[in-house]
């Protein structure tokens, strides 16, 4: 597990593409037979892949977190963007087609991820903040989840966002979680652009092309920066700091956060003549 720490506004204000990529993008997350996790000091939120192949995998987080398991102290969102497969959760297993979602709650004491076919692998997008409550384990599944529709063909932001992790589906501590699909012809996702100094937020962008690249903003709406970002990678989002992107062609992404409330429309807007 790769440790990202937290990074104040002013600190990045001279920095180089490269130091910026390096504090804010993980360019790899979903290696065949491989667990691959960042920690970042941002709420401590754990996010990462989780790929296994011919052999279960599993989490295992325990001196990292000064912990006896990984979830002792954590709740966890899980959405699998790859090839069929399963979880198992306490010894009861589920099947997880590509965009099925699980929620699991604090102490859960094994959580067991396995592929149907290790030539087509499942790819287990997972997310993990502390919590201090126990909530009811739920599978999530995008066919049961009415979309949220917004933004408008003239602006390029016509999306659908699906609500994974979110109180409309299912109770958690702090981690709020969903799966945003833009429609054909739309490249903008979330402009006009937001902050929320009451959390943070994780993007990772995918289905796109190996030439597809997702121009990701970030930094104070009034000194803004970019991040170029190929498939299957995520980026970082401080509390400080818009995140809006767009692409070159199609792509998906899963959105991610935590912090002081789950309430999803808890946002500062920024107008159009204060970006810069």
């Amino acid at each position: 597990m790769e440790t990202r720490y937290a990074t104040n506004p002013e600190a990045i204000r001279h920095h180089s593409t490269e130091q910026l990529r390096e504090e804010f993008l993980v360019e790899e997350l979903f290696v065949p037979g491989e667990v691959l996790l960042t920690y970042t000091h941002n709420d401590r939120m754990i996010f990462g892949g989780v790929t296994p192949t011919t052999s279960t995998l599993e989490i295992i987080l325990t001196k990292e977190l000064g912990v006896d398991y990984f979830l002792e102290r954590r709740e966890l969102g899980v959405i699998n963007i790859g090839g069929p497969g399963s979880i198992s959760i306490d010894g009861q297993e589920e099947e997880m087609k590509k965009q099925d979602g699980y929620y699991i709650g604090k102490e859960t004491k094994q959580v067991l991820f396995k592929s149907d076919d290790a030539s087509n692998p499942a790819k287990f997008y997972c997310v993990s903040v502390p919590a201090h409550k126990v909530y009811p384990n739920v599978k999530i599944s995008i066919d049961a989840i009415t979309p949220m529709e917004t933004g408008e063909p003239k602006t390029l932001n016509e999306r659908k966002i699906y609500q994974y992790v979110h109180p409309n589906v299912c109770e958690s501590c702090q981690l709020q979680m969903g799966y945003t699909i833009l429609a054909e012809g739309s490249s903008w996702n979330t402009m006009p652009c937001h902050t929320h100094e009451r959390r943070m937020e994780t993007y990772l962008y995918f289905d796109m092309d190996p030439d597809t690249r997702v121009f990701h903003f970030m930094g104070k709406p009034d000194e803004t920066k970019h991040l170029v970002v190929a498939n299957e990678q995520a980026v970082i989002s401080p509390s400080w700091s818009i995140h809006t992107g767009v692409a070159t062609a199609d792509y998906t992404f899963i959105w991610a956060m935590c912090g002081e409330n789950i309430t999803y429309t808890d946002m500062d807007m920024v107008a159009m003549d204060q970006l810069k």
